[in-house]
């Protein structure tokens, strides 16, 4: 079904894992590789039996950002100037837009370097896992491009105006110790214990209330615009459907009876 990605399914189905697999190329991203990618989000978003979805990479990168050979060679190729933009806004714009919204937590497992729009790809995620010697870097200036992958709206949220500019202009290179500390990414494991430590993480995504989940994401993203009046009613709002669900009942009743929960999602 997919041609650029290597799908992993685990705890019986609760959990599916998106592999970039392109590790000649550290797996850049292609415009079939976005597409790819945007309808496994959508369609484990969608599905009842997926509680958790990850995104990680074969081989020694997470991702190298845009395969610069199908966006310039192609474009002069056809004598397309507006081709960047087009990669942007059919294939970028949508995926960005489907791993906000999904309805599942979405975590990175960033396995090697992250590059650009690979880093953006992990920075728009839920959460970041990272192996010690993975690195982020915004490298669009190097090539005289502006960050894109929902960049410009992420970066200075997470790490202020001074960082994001300095990191953006410059195109340093952070490592996974450094973007933790700056708390772009959630936790760096070393080489050996990143895929057992990850796989711990994500099994306790997959056993969590994900319909609460799914409202927590829906209240941060609307902490960005709305007023404190606005967030608090909001808040009121999704409380009162988070209490509504079956996985408050079992929470309250485990809680009660000293016991662990037995979350359904729902």
């Amino acid at each position: 079904m997919y041609t650029q990605l290597d799908i992993e399914t685990h705890f019986d189905g609760k959990l599916k894992i998106a592999y970039l697999n392109q590790p000649e190329t550290m797996n850049a991203l292609t415009k079939p590789a976005l597409s790819d990618l945007k309808d496994f989000v959508k369609e484990c978003s969608e599905d009842e039996t997926v509680r958790c979805v990850a995104i990680s990479g074969r081989g020694r990168a997470f991702c190298s950002g845009q395969n610069l050979d199908e966006a310039f060679v192609v474009g002069r190729e056809h004598h397309d100037h507006d081709i960047i933009r087009k990669i942007v806004v059919d294939y970028y714009n949508p995926l960005v837009l489907e791993v906000t919204r999904c309805k599942k937590p979405v975590i990175a497992l960033v396995n090697g370097p992250a590059v650009g729009a690979g880093a953006m790809l992990a920075l728009i995620s839920d959460f970041v896992l990272a192996n010690e010697k993975a690195y982020f870097a915004q490298a669009f200036s190097n090539i005289g491009l502006i960050p894109d992958t929902g960049g410009t709206y992420f970066l200075p949220k997470l790490l202020g105006r001074q960082l994001a500019n300095y990191l953006a202009f410059t195109g340093k290179k952070l490592s996974a110790e450094e973007s933790k500390a700056h708390g772009l990414v959630a936790e760096v494991f070393t080489e050996e214990e990143f895929v057992p430590k990850s796989m711990e993480i994500l099994e306790r995504m997959a056993n969590m209330p994900t319909a609460a989940i799914k409202l927590t994401k829906k209240a941060f993203a609307n902490s960005y615009t709305n007023t404190l009046k606005e967030q608090l009613e909001l808040e009121g709002d999704l409380q009162q459907e988070a209490a509504g669900t079956e996985d408050f009942i079992e929470g309250v009743n485990a809680f009660l009876q000293k016991r662990k929960p037995n979350y359904k999602g729902k």
